[in-house]
């Protein structure tokens, strides 16, 4: 049993995977979060994170978790984004631009060799695979 105290109200809880927080605060931030969503479809072309972290009573670093997480995106005509995480190039949702995803993939697929072209195996000549091998029995002892 692994037993950890909540990081947002401190009660201990038996802690199974992701955020460090007790179900209740689990649901809590799980019905903030629809109601940050149902702000943001309904007031579409005036949201922006610091007007809708003020009327919803939500902090502006859970709505960028949120974009991180790609629970929430800006809209492509949105002027408004988050940082790439990189190299700080403006992005609608995520954490990387995709020209940081595509260095961050070659980078893994270089690291775990799977770019090498297999080399063809050299096949024997049809003469030198048909001749008889012997095995020396001299070494034998």
């Amino acid at each position: 049993m692994n037993v950890k105290n909540c990081k947002r109200c401190g009660k201990i809880f038996n802690y199974l995977v992701g955020p460090q927080i007790c179900p209740q605060c689990r649901e809590a931030l799980e019905n903030k979060f629809q109601e940050v969503k149902a702000y943001i479809l309904e007031h579409k072309d005036t949201a922006n994170i610091t007007t809708v972290a003020e009327e919803c009573n939500v902090d502006v670093n859970q709505i960028k978790q949120w974009v991180r997480e790609e629970r929430l995106a800006f809209g492509e005509q949105s002027v408004l984004g988050i940082e790439c995480e990189v190299c700080g190039t403006m992005i609608k949702t995520g954490r990387f631009c995709e020209k940081c995803k595509n260095d961050i993939t070659r980078g893994l697929i270089d690291a775990a060799g799977l770019n090498k072209k297999a080399e063809p195996e050299k096949k024997a000549s049809h003469r030198e695979a048909a001749r008889m091998r012997f095995l020396d029995s001299s070494n034998r002892g």
